[in-house]
């Protein structure tokens, strides 16, 4: 990519239902951290939801949505936030993500992590083991 060719637009995130998730739903709400990834033509969008320090994902058919809810990737680490990536190497999807557990718990000295990732038969993201 060399430039953009249109206009910012806002991202819409959606409950199952398809109502869109509203800034009060800290369990599901987008906060921080988004990732983009996609996965056998689909566009998952991962990201931070803030003060719940989920890591959670919401899936669209377009790399500009909507999209809607489809739970989360990794439960709260020790450390305040849940900054992530996830990337495909050698036919193997991977997390990398950070926490503070070698430090003892110091927010701000964190430790790379990485864990697989894996998807069930539906397209859905197994939820990650700590």
């Amino acid at each position: 990519m060399h430039s953009i060719v249109e206009k910012p637009k806002e991202l819409v995130l959606l409950n199952e239902d398809g109502s869109p998730i509203k800034a009060d739903d800290h369990d599901k709400r987008f906060f921080e951290a988004a990732w983009m990834h996609k996965y056998k033509g689909k566009y998952y969008f991962s990201y931070s939801t803030g003060d719940t320090h989920y890591l959670a994902y919401a899936i669209g058919d377009n790399a500009l949505g909507p999209f809607t809810y489809a739970g989360r990737i990794l439960e709260p680490v020790l450390g305040w936030t849940t900054h992530h990536s996830i990337v495909e190497f050698e036919s193997r999807w991977w997390l990398f993500h950070h926490d503070c557990s070698l430090s003892g718990g110091k927010n701000h000295l964190r430790s790379v992590k990485t864990k697989e990732l894996f998807y069930d038969e539906h397209g859905k993201i197994k939820l990650v083991e700590q």
